[in-house]
This record gives C-alpha cells, sequence and structure tokens, in this order.
C-alpha cells in the first residue's frame, strides 16, 4: 500500500528558493511548483477521490505558498511538510463542508482510475481499499494517506493533522484497525 515518495531535496535549496518567492521572484515559485506539486494533488485524490477537488486543492495549497511565502522561516519540515499540512488541511475542510451541505451519507464512489499502488494485485481489491478508506472518518483517512500513500514519517505527519507524535500514532493504530475490520467486512460479504 506504499505510494511513491518523492525524491529527497535539499531544505537549504528550497529554503533559499522561498527567500526569492517571498521578494517576488516567479522564477523560483515555478521551480517549487515543479519539485513540489505533485504532493499536495496526490493527498487530495487519495483523501476526496475526486480529480477536479484534488486539482482545486492542489492548486490552492500552492497559492497559499506563493502568498505565504514573505514570512516564511527556514526552521520547520520544509516545503513539502508544509505543502502536506496545507493540502490535508484543505482537505479536511472539503469534506467537512461535504458533511454539512447532505444529510445524505457521502455514496461510495469507484475509483475510476488506476492508483499507482503496485503492492494491491488487482482492480477489486484496489476498489475494495478505496471504498474502505473512504468510509474512515477523515481524521483517519489522512494519517492513512499521509502515511502509507505519501510516506510521510509519523512525525511530519502528525504536524500535518496539528497533532503530537504519540496522538498522531493513537489515530493511525485505530485507522488501521477500521481499515481492517473493513476490509474483512467486505471479504465476507
Amino acid at each position: 500500500m506504499r505510494g511513491r515518495s518523492a525524491a529527497p531535496h535539499d531544505r537549504a535549496s528550497d529554503d533559499a528558493l522561498m527567500r526569492r518567492v517571498g521578494a517576488g521572484d516567479a522564477g523560483a515559485f515555478q521551480l517549487l511548483v515543479e519539485t513540489h506539486a505533485k504532493r499536495p494533488h496526490r493527498i487530495a485524490w487519495r483523501m476526496l477521490g475526486d480529480a477536479s477537488e484534488a486539482e482545486d486543492v492542489a492548486q490552492e495549497a500552492l497559492l497559499r505558498l506563493w502568498k505565504d511565502a514573505p514570512r516564511w522561516q527556514a526552521q520547520g519540515a520544509g516545503v513539502s511538510a508544509w505543502l502536506a499540512r496545507v493540502a490535508t488541511n484543505l482537505c479536511l475542510d472539503r469534506l467537512r463542508r461535504r458533511v454539512r451541505l447532505s444529510d445524505e451519507e457521502v455514496p461510495d464512489r469507484a475509483d475510476p482510475a488506476p492508483l499507482a499502488d503496485e503492492a494491491i494485485g488487482d482492480g477489486q481489491q484496489r476498489a475494495r481499499v478505496r471504498t474502505a478508506l473512504d468510509a474512515l472518518p477523515e481524521r483517519q483517512r489522512a494519517a492513512v494517506v499521509l502515511t502509507y500513500y505519501e510516506d510521510l514519517p509519523n512525525a511530519e505527519a502528525a504536524a500535518a493533522l496539528d497533532l503530537n507524535i504519540k496522538a498522531f500514532e493513537s489515530l493511525l493504530l485505530r485507522a488501521r484497525r477500521a481499515l481492517k475490520e473493513r476490509l474483512v467486512e467486505t471479504a465476507d460479504g
């Protein structure tokens, strides 16, 4: 269930680019976009299951990167982790809005596009996993997406969800149990 992890980046270089972006350098911003734009899109796709919404979330995360660049501080987890946190929070906001906008349960959606999950065999298994993932509470889904699809270390994933490491690990444990239960139920049913 592991996703493709991004290649390691030179954080000092990213921080230097952020200083340039903060000064209005569009070329530096373009370099950051080319390096980091795929992660917020993947997170949004996994959490929301909708290509259009995923694109909107990714664009909003990058817009916030541009707007917040003048206040960028070199400490912290870096640009990639910052974008992961922003994308996760935007997805959680959209998921909450979906619940408020409808009294009906959000319907299960079949994933029309093949997922990048090489570890999961056939399309039927991928659909079962997608359905089980969609059924998880939003924060549990975010924990699974950040950990298993985005390969974020627990500390970065915890920061993305604004949790301490112990709380995150507890959330992830509950998410794994719930995901396993749902997969067992669908295998038996």
